[in-house]
């Protein structure tokens, strides 16, 4: 069989990391003759680690500004795919949504989740670590155990290139992040997703009370980042979509026509501003079609950079008319705004979550169920859509997430990634006292439903108890289901498993025996499209053939 190396894929992954830099030219962050040497390298790399690493190297070429002492993920000769988890996925109904929960180190699953998803998510919510010090074994292996600045911004960074290809062209990312840390993740942000693409930012009222954190301020507040993909095509003002002035629709959503091109009174005569646009026959069409009885708002100049908005049509007497098409989406009502605690709940309300769910206190940074629900209402275009969150932690977006849908009969899919983080390890790890109190909790409550030490585990027992009403013994008594129903949905479970990518390897463990194409909505394929299907979307198989 004759297979391409280069997949048609990995070029869609190195054709957008070469128009980033291209980018980073017109924007004069990097030097021309740096950013051909940039794409070069790009262009010649084996795998696409090798060229995401050459990418986020190229950063530091010419920059101004924004430095962080970049460290790049381990990388070695195994592919990491998806395989079911049956213990932990759990079914309510044949005729509701299925969600999906992935363990593993989340840069594997956007790997895997682009086979399926490029360009499908709709609002992606991350609360990244930036209050943590351990992520064991994980940070062990990449960041010698520490989440520092640096460490975290080279830990987010090829994470956020993927997940960028992940959203939809209308899609919008939401990140939590602190004060600390607020200045230096906007920046890579900027860098990511486009400073034009950046919606603008909530103010979080995280808590009401509190001591004082330093230098006599009390901190009550913490920061929601909001970027679309592409903002010219993206909004979070559902109110705005919704309004009787946008009565009109197309292909490009709801509008209502603007035709005060024109200046009929209040502002004094301009002869620059009087002059005629051409109509598509060639007609001269000039302020309310008379000549020095008005004239046009805009001036020439800005008339022929908007020329591709503008529309024409005849009126009943036969003369043309020009008007401009103004979308909902054009008119972004800015995120910049204080959420009261009291509306979307601060972090004491999401304790008060976590206790009556797990009978005690599992996590120290959830964040509240309101708060997720508010973000991804405002960053949705339908209610059907795919929400994710590849910090899942607590499990909190996937229960907002079935929570709308219970609350508007939506179909909207979640899908969440948890590192499978040894809590025995970070238990041996952790410095504080509070860290340590919060870890023996999280070993404990494993212990008591007899499963491993691992916090993936806990992430989707929340997700089952809330969704099926039962824990994992089938018992059903803990406070949160006393006060509300179970919101029903079902959850596909999957590990990040591995196989060597080439070399000698036993039967039966090759990458086309163990990779299961149904886990990526394909349909069961016969050996020669199953093979030709992985060398197309797994990075090394190639090598085992030329080998072979």
């Amino acid at each position: 069989m004759d297979f391409n190396p280069k997949t048609a894929a990995f070029n869609e992954y190195i054709k957008g990391l070469i128009v980033e830099i291209d980018r980073r030219v017109l924007d004069k962050i990097i030097e021309q003759t740096n950013a051909d040497l940039i794409k070069k390298l790009i262009t010649n790399a084996d795998t696409l680690d090798e060229a995401i690493s050459i990418a986020m190297l190229g950063t530091t070429y010419k920059r101004t500004g924004f430095h962080f002492d970049k460290r790049l993920e381990k990388t070695d000769n195994t592919i990491r795919y998806f395989k079911k988890n049956e213990a932990l996925s759990f079914k309510t109904s044949d005729d509701t949504t299925t969600h999906k929960l992935i363990i593993g180190d989340n840069y594997d699953a956007l790997h895997n989740l682009l086979i399926q998803y490029r360009g499908k998510v709709d609002v992606i919510y991350i609360d990244p670590p930036y209050g943590k010090d351990k992520m064991g074994k994980f940070a062990v292996t990449n960041y010698n155990n520490a989440i520092t600045r640096d460490n975290l911004l080279s830990m987010l960074y090829p994470r956020l290139v993927l997940a960028r290809q992940l959203l939809s062209d209308e899609g919008v990312i939401f990140c939590s992040i602190d004060d600390r840390n607020h200045a230096y993740v906007k920046c890579l942000f900027d860098e990511i997703f486009e400073e034009r693409n950046f919606i603008g930012e909530y103010v979080w009222q995280s808590k009401l009370t509190g001591g004082y954190d330093n230098d006599n301020i009390n901190m009550q507040h913490e920061y929601v980042l909001a970027y679309g993909n592409n903002k010219a095509k993206n909004t979070l003002s559902k109110e705005e979509c919704s309004s009787t002035k946008y009565t009109l629709v197309d292909e490009d959503g709801r509008y209502y026509k603007w035709d005060s091109l024109w200046n009929v009174g209040g502002l004094s005569y301009s002869k620059s501003l009087d002059y005629a646009i051409i109509a598509p026959d060639g007609t001269e069409i000039w302020p309310c079609g008379e000549r020095g009885v008005a004239f046009w708002l805009w001036s020439q100049d800005k008339v022929e950079k908007e020329k591709r908005d503008l529309k024409f049509s005849k009126d009943k007497n036969g003369e043309w008319k020009v008007y401009k098409k103004v979308y909902a989406l054009d008119t972004i009502v800015s995120a910049s705004v204080l959420l009261d605690a009291k509306i979307v709940k601060g972090n004491t309300n999401a304790t008060a979550e976590i206790k009556s769910i797990f009978e005690t206190k599992l996590f120290d940074y959830a964040k509240p169920v309101e708060l997720i629900k508010y973000l991804v209402e405002r960053g949705e275009k339908t209610n059907n859509g795919i929400v994710m969150d590849f910090f899942a932690g607590s499990g909190t977006t996937g229960q907002a997430v079935v929570e709308l849908n219970c609350s508007d009969k939506g179909t909207r899919t979640f899908i969440g990634v948890q590192l499978d983080e040894n809590l025995d390890e970070v238990l041996d790890t952790a410095i504080s006292e509070k860290e340590k109190s919060m870890f023996r909790s999280q070993i404990a409550f494993c212990d008591k439903y007899q499963r491993p030490h691992l916090l993936s585990e806990i992430t989707a027992e929340r997700l089952r108890r809330v969704m099926t009403g039962k824990c994992y013994d089938g018992t059903d008594n803990f406070k949160w289901v006393e006060k509300n129903k179970p919101l029903g949905g079902n959850l596909d479970v999957y590990d990040i498993g591995q196989v060597i990518s080439f070399g000698e390897v036993n039967e039966g463990f090759t990458p086309f025996d163990v990779i299961d194409e149904t886990l990526y909505g394909q349909d069961e394929m016969d050996t020669a499209s199953k093979i030709k299907w992985v060398c197309e979307n797994f990075e090394g198989t190639r090598r085992k053939l030329d080998k072979e």
